[in-house]
């Protein structure tokens, strides 16, 4: 069974060690964000990955998006920081929005789906990107087998995936409700999934900085 540990902003620092050694030896580990729980793993440890996608059953044909501590992490994950992503950055970041930028070269196609992109995201949880900070990106795709509802309590995840993990962080209950809103600006916006942030307020900040969201 996962092990299962306290993640608060008063105990993150203190489960550093164990995340990181879990993390060190190919692991999969749940974490709470603002939406639902998701499955870590370095995004540069393919058996990892493979681990990640075989407990999902995830089709090698859906991306698995990123999640990261600072900005300065995308260097590691993205080739390139097209205008339209800049802007989406500067207006909603930290946020529950997940922006898709052109791929860094040699980057899992686990992950892009062969694809050439990548999505990522910088999450609003303070500890959360704290923790991301010491760890580098990790993925951040929802904790649940494919086709069943996302889970926004660690009980659910255990109850679901619990053999299957190593670590489960205990952040509480999550709000749940929508997922992230995802937006591809690895070229012309455009809109991939409508989530918790509003289209319309996207859209208009882009109109305003001279970039139509398309569908």
């Amino acid at each position: 069974m996962a092990l299962v540990l306290p993640f608060t902003d008063t105990t993150c620092d203190a489960i550093l060690p164990d995340v990181q050694r879990v993390l060190a030896a190919q692991g999969v580990i749940a974490i709470p964000t603002e939406t639902y729980y998701g499955l870590a793993v370095r995004p540069t440890q393919e058996p990892a990955l493979r681990r990640l996608v075989e407990l999902k059953g995830r089709p090698r044909d859906k991306p698995i998006l990123l999640l990261i501590g600072n900005r300065d992490q995308l260097a590691q994950v993205v080739e390139s920081i097209p205008p339209a992503a800049a802007v989406l950055m500067s207006l909603f970041w930290p946020g529950p929005l997940t922006i898709v930028f052109p791929a860094a070269p040699g980057l899992s196609p686990l992950l892009t789906a062969g694809t050439g992109t990548i999505g990522i995201r910088l999450p609003p949880l303070p500890h959360l990107r704290r923790l991301l900070e010491q760890t580098g990106p990790l993925t951040g795709t929802s904790a649940n087998r494919s086709f069943e509802p996302p889970m926004a309590s660690a009980d659910g995840v255990e109850r679901a995936l619990g053999p299957a993990l190593d670590m489960i962080l205990d952040g509480g209950r999550t709000p749940g409700g929508l997922a992230s809103t995802v937006i591809d600006a690895s070229d012309a916006p455009r809109l991939i999934r409508a989530g918790t942030l509003s289209v319309d307020v996207i859209r208009t900040a882009l109109r305003r900085q001279g970039y139509t969201l398309s569908s």
